[in-house]
């Protein structure tokens, strides 16, 4: 833990030390965005973010986006721009237009994340910090789990992240909603409350307040932990697959005409869950579509229960069997 000087808040030095952290390996000379909401995780995690990176020699920009989905956002964006530049960061508010398939929650995220994208480039930042806490991260992996989404949302939300070739950081992965609360209001800083925080169609909202408080009664204290620790395995376990995957794939897959083909043999010798992960591994490269688990599923069969079954419709491509191989090729519809 950063030691202390007298009167610091613990809950402002624990949010401090974790964007030292994070940014520790940036150049110094660089700028970094912080998105800024002006709830209390953003806001706790710029004040931390005007503190810490100027001593590493960073530049930070504040970016508050306007998702124009309630009255008075305009209003309240202009407020946390104003709480940041009090903080002493440069800032920016872009308005967005939220539109698109997924529902509102999903179209604001990828409004968002493309507004975010925009500034760092006009920015010439090279990372971007977003205030997401353990307790986003239980919320995230108990969605997951609710909605039988496999392996990949289970392992929540990465510590470092990629978003179009910037970098992607989200220093309070292990910080608690109520501390960064805490440190606002230490610091003196008033939050924005989102109404849609609080607003039971979302289902984010009703894990957050039925859900987990539940869990909580029922079970004991520290499920937001466990699950955020679930996570922390899944990912590393991920990652190891990733590597054995990395060391596979050259060995049993060639080009074919018009797609890619796989060794029969060489799937078969593998453990189903790695032979699951190749295959999506290339759809997902080779074509740039994800696999359900029922697709992947299906291709498997191919392989472990063969019975002369024809090719398979597959997002962007078809699959089927050839001799001693399976062979991805696109598909003409697709």
């Amino acid at each position: 833990m950063e030691e202390r000087r007298p009167g610091l808040d613990p809950a402002v030095a624990e949010v401090r030390l974790a964007v030292r952290r994070a940014l520790a390996g940036t150049d110094a000379g660089s700028t970094v965005l912080v998105a800024l909401s002006g709830g209390a995780d953003s806001l706790a995690l710029a004040a931390a973010a005007a503190f810490e990176a100027p001593k590493l020699g960073l530049r930070t920009v504040a970016v508050t986006i306007d998702h124009g989905l309630q009255d008075g956002s305009a209003d309240a964006a202009s407020a946390a721009a104003a709480k940041a530049e009090a903080l002493g960061l440069e800032t920016r508010v872009v308005r967005v237009e939220v539109a698109g398939e997924g529902g509102p929650e999903a179209a604001a995220r990828d409004a968002r994340y493309r507004a975010l994208r925009e500034a760092a480039r006009d920015a010439g930042a090279v990372a971007v910090l977003v205030g997401h806490t353990l307790d986003d991260q239980a919320e995230t992996v108990l969605l997951g789990l609710a909605r039988g989404s496999g392996g990949g949302s289970l392992q929540g939300m990465p510590a470092v992240g990629t978003l179009d070739g910037l970098v992607l950081l989200r220093p309070l992965l292990e910080v608690r909603r109520a501390t960064t609360r805490a440190a606002c209001a230490a610091e003196g800083l008033e939050p924005w409350e989102d109404p849609h925080n609080a607003d039971p169609r979302f289902a984010r909202v009703r894990v957050r307040e039925t859900v987990l408080p539940v869990l909580e009664a029922e079970l004991g204290p520290g499920i937001a932990e466990a699950l955020a620790r679930t996570a922390a395995q899944l990912r590393e376990d991920a990652e190891a697959f990733d590597e054995m995957i990395d060391e596979t794939i050259e060995d049993i897959v060639e080009h074919a005409e018009a797609g890619i083909s796989v060794s029969v043999a060489a799937l078969a010798a593998n453990p189903a869950a790695l032979r699951g992960r190749i295959i999506r591994h290339v759809v997902a490269s080779e074509f740039h579509e994800s696999l359900t688990r029922g697709q992947t599923l299906e291709v498997a069969r191919l392989v472990t229960d063969w019975s002369g079954q024809g090719p398979i419709d597959l997002p962007g491509c078809r699959a089927r069997r050839v001799g001693g191989r399976i062979e991805f090729t696109a598909r003409g519809d697709a």
